[in-house]
C-alpha cells in the first residue's frame, strides 16, 4: 500500500482531509482523499461520497466524490500476534464510577423510565510511537470480518475503528441491515451458549428495527439469531432485509435506524436522553456511523454501505481515547458489564 500511504503522508503534510477503508472480508483498501479542508456536511443523503456522522446531532460530514481523488490498495500483512497483547492494570476509579453509571441504569428501568439503555465509557492509552500505517495493516489483519478504516479532517481530528456492525446497506429500492446485541469473550469454543440477558437485549433490537422500518418497507424478512464473531468478542446477530415503500428514502431509513437500540437503548427517545444527562462525556462520532454514501467507490454503482461506529478511538497526538460500551437491561450486572467494556477496549488495544 506503499502509494496509498505516500498520498496520506502528502494529504497529512498539508492538512487536506482523507479516510482510508477496507469492508468486511474484501482484500481491497479504498483511499479517498478531498482535494480542500472544507467541511461539506449532507444535505438530503442525495449526496455521493464518504459520510461521517454523530451520535448526538445531525451534522453529517461528507467527503464528496467531485472534491475526492480515489486510490486503491491491496493490504501488506503486518508481523504481529495477539500474543504479545500486554494487560493493563484496571483503573479503580474508572471502575467504580461505571458501576455506579450501570446501576443508575438499571434502577432507572426497573422505575419503567425505558427497558434497555446502552452505557459507554472513555479510557486514554499513550501512543508515543504511532505510526499510522503500521497500525492500519495491523487492524487489517486482525480483524477480517470487520469494517477497518481511518478518518481524518483537519478541523475534526483523526479517528480508527474496526466495527461488526452494519447499519444500513441499500441498492435502489432493496436494503438490509442487521440487529447486533449481546456480548460475550472468545474462548476457543465450537459450541457458545448464550445467557437469558443477551437473548433479551437482542431481541430488543430486532423487535425495535422490524417494527419501525415495517411503516417505511414491505417485505421484510428476519434470519433466525446466530452467534458471530468480531475480534476476541462474540456477538448475536439477526439479519433484517427488505424492499423500501415508492414514498420512502435513504434519509428516512437512516433517521429510523441511526441511533440504534444496540448503541442507544429502547425507547430510543427516552434512553439517548438517559445517556446525555449521565454518561458525563461526549460521544462524539462513537456510535454514529460512517461509510459509503450513493455510490460503490469499487464498482461506481449507485449503491450506499453503512456501518455503526464502534470498536473505535480517537487520536490525540501521543494519545488514542478509546470508547467501549455495554447493552443494559434488567438482568444486567454491573461487574459483568465493567468486563464486557474491559474485553471490548482490548480490540484497539491489540492493534496500538
Amino acid at each position: 500500500m506503499d502509494s496509498v500511504f505516500d498520498k496520506v503522508g502528502r494529504h497529512k503534510k498539508q492538512n487536506l482531509p482523507f479516510v482510508l477503508y477496507r469492508k468486511p472480508n474484501s482484500k481491497t483498501v479504498v483511499g479517498i482523499f478531498q482535494e480542500n479542508d472544507h467541511l461539506y456536511f449532507s444535505k438530503n443523503f442525495q449526496e455521493k461520497g464518504f459520510v461521517f456522522a454523530p451520535f448526538h446531532h445531525d451534522n453529517v460530514i461528507v467527503f464528496p466524490l467531485e472534491f475526492s481523488e480515489v486510490k486503491f490498495a491491496a493490504p501488506h500483512f503486518v508481523t504481529s500476534s495477539e500474543d504479545s497483547f500486554n494487560e493493563v492494570v484496571e483503573n479503580e476509579t474508572e471502575k467504580e464510577n461505571f458501576i455506579s453509571l450501570v446501576q443508575k441504569g438499571i434502577d432507572a428501568i426497573n422505575t419503567g423510565v425505558f427497558n434497555k439503555v446502552v452505557l459507554s465509557r472513555t479510557e486514554n492509552v499513550a501512543i508515543p510511537n504511532f505510526d499510522l500505517e503500521v497500525i492500519f495493516e495491523r487492524m487489517l489483519q486482525q480483524y477480517p470480518t470487520a469494517f477497518c478504516y481511518c478518518w481524518f479532517h483537519p478541523k475534526i481530528g483523526m479517528w480508527m475503528g474496526a466495527t461488526p456492525e452494519r447499519l444500513l446497506q441499500a441498492k435502489e429500492n432493496k436494503f438490509n441491515t442487521m440487529a447486533l446485541a449481546g456480548t460475550q469473550q472468545f474462548l476457543g469454543n465450537d459450541v457458545v451458549f448464550w445467557q437469558n440477558k443477551e437473548r433479551e437485549e437482542q431481541e430488543f433490537v430486532t423487535h425495535f428495527i422490524i417494527d419501525n422500518l415495517k411503516n417505511i418497507a414491505s417485505e421484510v424478512n428476519v434470519s433466525s439469531p446466530y452467534t458471530t464473531r468480531a475480534g476476541n468478542i462474540l456477538h448475536l446477530k439477526t439479519d433484517i432485509e427488505g424492499v423500501l415503500d415508492a414514498d420512502s428514502n435513504l434519509k428516512k431509513v437512516v433517521d429510523i435506524l441511526h441511533p440504534t437500540p444496540a448503541v442507544c437503548g429502547v425507547p430510543k427517545i427516552l434512553a439517548k436522553d438517559f445517556i446525555l444527562e449521565n454518561e458525563g462525556y461526549e460521544r462524539e462520532y462513537y456510535t454514529g456511523f460512517l461509510g459509503e454514501i450513493n455510490h460503490d467507490f469499487s464498482t461506481n454503482e449507485i449503491a450506499s454501505d453503512l456501518y455503526v461506529n464502534l470498536r473505535c478511538m480517537k487520536i490525540k497526538k501521543q494519545e488514542a481515547q478509546l470508547f467501549m460500551g455495554c447493552g443494559i437491561t434488567k438482568s444486567s450486572n454491573p461487574d459483568a458489564e465493567w468486563e464486557e467494556t474491559v474485553n471490548k477496549s482490548k480490540t484497539m488495544k491489540r492493534i496500538l
